[in-house]
């Protein structure tokens, strides 16, 4: 996909079919800068676990429940020497309040949002990068015009930790990565634990090592101090996709293909409600959801079921106007702007990053022409309003607007 974006869209608010006060974008109309910073800045959203295929829910450390930091809930340090505290219950609440008090004072005194800062080039040895470094240079510079304009300076005081709860931390190299799932994350989870010298190859590493395994740390099991230091002095990494070829990825791993999770939590109510007269055997089990019964899904505003990091915006996984990223990867160019990175970070000259399908490895690779196809059993309007729902996404990332 090019870097480039349809000119003359703005923003307005309208009245979607399928779920109240969608987001539509228009030619020529107004735009509302307002809505936009409250869309950026107020994303607090709840997480369902994936799926474990051995089911044992203790072993989904890479994407647990995501803590929120507000008035009266704490990090996980702060909860366990609370444990220790002795006296009477009300005692107690006063201490908890007085420890979160101090914990939103400390963080006021930060210098907060985070200065973007120039990339450090002095690793790269190799001419042959220049192209991608220029283009690495536009994409920082229109995410950060974007957020200068529509971002506002909101201090995200209510969910640092819930900001943070995607990021993953590698020390050695001091390197943040944000994990946007169908963007090329389980082979970028691949790198970060051979930099971390938990395996002497990317080829060497299984789907479930990356993904139940405890390796990596999250910037979240931290402490304030600890997140503060890192978001400020480490290379911020996040890499996206065409928010629609990255839902229709989404959607063919997880319901075109026997999965324990997927089907039985989220199969199971998304036919319920969206097919009429369903057979039994598919309300028990979950299988053969529809991509069209799926959208129905993604865009009610009452949903049976919650959220999922395989579908949900950039927007709320990253929050790439509060967290300054250094680099911004693309999954279009993925194996250009990944093996670019390592250079910038200084990585050992034979890392290059993986190109292998990480899973269902026959199956054709979801790209523009596989998305038409799914595309064209939804009608104009539905296909609308799944652009309206990922519209901020495709406004930070400078996409064109596609397939309407």
């Amino acid at each position: 996909m090019p870097d480039t974006m349809n000119p003359g869209l703005t923003l307005t608010f309208g009245q979607g079919n399928l779920y109240p006060a969608c987001l539509i974008i228009l030619r020529h109309s107004p735009v509302t800068r307002e809505k936009i910073q409250e869309h950026i800045t107020n994303q607090n959203t709840k997480f369902h676990l994936p799926e474990d295929p051995k089911g044992k829910k203790e072993n989904l450390n890479s994407e647990r429940p995501t803590r929120v930091l507000t008035e009266t809930r704490h990090s996980q340090r702060e909860d366990q020497s609370l444990g220790k505290t002795t006296g009477l219950p009300t005692t107690k609440l006063a201490e908890k309040r007085q420890r979160t008090k101090t914990l939103f004072k400390k963080f006021n005194e930060m210098n907060w949002p985070l200065d973007i800062r120039p990339l450090n080039k002095t690793l790269v040895q190799d001419n042959k990068w220049k192209k991608t470094d220029e283009t690495q240079e536009k994409r920082r510079s229109f995410l950060q015009e974007f957020c200068k304009k529509y971002g506002g300076v909101s201090r995200p005081q209510s969910h640092l930790f819930h900001m943070v709860s995607r990021i993953y931390v590698e020390d050695k190299h001091k390197i943040l990565y944000c994990e946007v799932p169908k963007a090329g994350c389980s082979n970028w989870k691949r790198i970060l634990m051979v930099l971390n010298g938990l395996a002497p190859s990317t080829y060497n590493i299984s789907h479930d090592a990356v993904h139940y395994g405890k390796h990596l740390k999250k910037l979240d099991g931290f402490d304030l101090k600890g997140i503060y230091t890192r978001l400020n002095t480490y290379t911020k990494a996040v890499f996206v996709r065409d928010p629609m070829e990255r839902l229709v990825s989404a959607f063919r791993d997880k319901f075109e293909h026997p999965n324990s999770y997927y089907h039985p939590v989220f199969g199971k109510a998304i036919i319920k409600k969206y097919r009429p007269n369903a057979c039994e055997e598919a309300l028990n089990n979950g299988s053969g959801v529809q991509f069209k019964e799926f959208i129905h899904y993604l865009l009610d505003s009452h949903r049976p079921v919650g959220m999922d990091i395989h579908w949900e915006k950039v927007s709320k996984l990253c929050y790439p106007c509060l967290i300054n990223y250094d680099f911004v990867g693309k999954f279009e160019t993925l194996e250009e702007d990944a093996n670019y990175f390592l250079q910038l970070i200084g990585a050992p000259k034979e890392l290059k990053f993986p190109n292998f399908k990480d899973r269902h490895s026959s199956d054709e690779r979801t790209n523009a022409q596989v998305v038409r196809q799914y595309l064209k059993d939804l009608t104009r309007t539905e296909r609308q309003l799944i652009y309206d729902f990922y519209y901020l996404d495709y406004l930070m990332f400078n996409y064109t607007t596609p397939f309407l």
